[in-house]
Formats: C-alpha cells, structure tokens, sequence
C-alpha cells in the first residue's frame, strides 16, 4: 500500500478519517480558513496544509480529495466558477451511485453534502441558493470536469513541501 509520502503521523492522520463526514468534521475543527489568503499564499499541499492548519477552499479541497483518497475513492476536485465572486473548490466522492462533496468554506452551506445527488450537475446545483456574493447576489454560474489528482502523483502532491499552483 502506497502512502504518498506521507509520514507515520500524517498518514495516521489520514487513516484516521473513516468516512466522508469525518474529513468534513476533520476541516471544520481541524483547519483554520485562511481569509487573507491571496494568489501568492494559497495552494499548498495537504501536507503542508495538516502542518500549518490553516487554508482556503482550494487546500481544504485538495487536504479532503488525499483523505478521500485514503479511505478508497478516487482523488477528484471540481471547480464551482462564479460570477462577481471567488470560485469555490469541492472534493467529490461517491456512495452507491451518488454524488457528494467536502469542502471548505466560511459558510456552511459551501461546505458537506451527503451522497443523495444522482449525478454531478445535481450536487452543484445543491450550492446555488447558498453561493451567493457580498452584494447578496446568486453568483454560482458554471461548473468544472472533476479533476482526478491522481494524474499530479509524480510530482508527488499530496506530500510536497511546494505550492501546488499546477493543479488549479
């Protein structure tokens, strides 16, 4: 069994989190949302990101698709794009057929959703009510492919101590 190159700690860390729920408890409590993150500060690794405890949708995505990872389902982030407003990052995984998502987000309702969505438009359309800009406007527009990080493996990005500017 491959671990990514993660340290005794860091992979206990991650084995740890049993289910989807829990890397979603596991971001919440675990990792402080780095609000004054900006383009130069804000994708790190997984590692890097267990290390310092803090970081933003992107880090928390990719810190929950390496725990998913763990757990057995495929690596997968999809960028949700917004108009008037910052996009969002989930961590996509699937239970039985469903769709749901971990992420990262100083609103809730950016963050869980349980595998209930039959297919991937479902679960981003389950955002929209809740993606909403500083003007009160719904602002989520579109949607990316699910990225499979498992293509960034040689350049080893759960475990690197660089930015991971590659990905997004």
């Amino acid at each position: 069994m491959t671990r990514y190159g993660l340290s005794d700690g860091e992979w206990r860390t991650l084995r740890a989190l049993r289910t989807p729920a829990q890397v979603q408890n596991f971001l919440d409590t675990g990792m402080v949302y780095n609000k004054g993150a900006d383009s130069d500060d804000c994708c790190y690794s997984p590692r890097t990101t267990m290390e310092t405890g803090r970081g933003c949708c992107m880090e928390g995505a990719l810190l929950a698709a390496a725990a998913l990872r763990v757990q057995g389902h495929p690596p997968l982030i999809v960028d949700l794009s917004a108009e008037h407003d910052d996009d969002h990052v989930i961590a996509l995984f699937r239970s039985y057929g469903c769709w749901g998502a971990v992420a990262k987000s100083n609103d809730s309702g950016l963050q869980f959703r349980d595998p209930v969505y039959r297919n991937l438009r479902e679960l981003v359309m389950s955002y929209f009510n809740n993606y909403y800009n500083e003007n009160g406007e719904r602002c989520l527009r579109g949607y990316s492919r699910p990225v499979n990080l498992s293509r960034f493996d040689r350049r080893s990005w759960i475990a690197t101590r660089e930015h991971v500017w590659y990905i997004p």
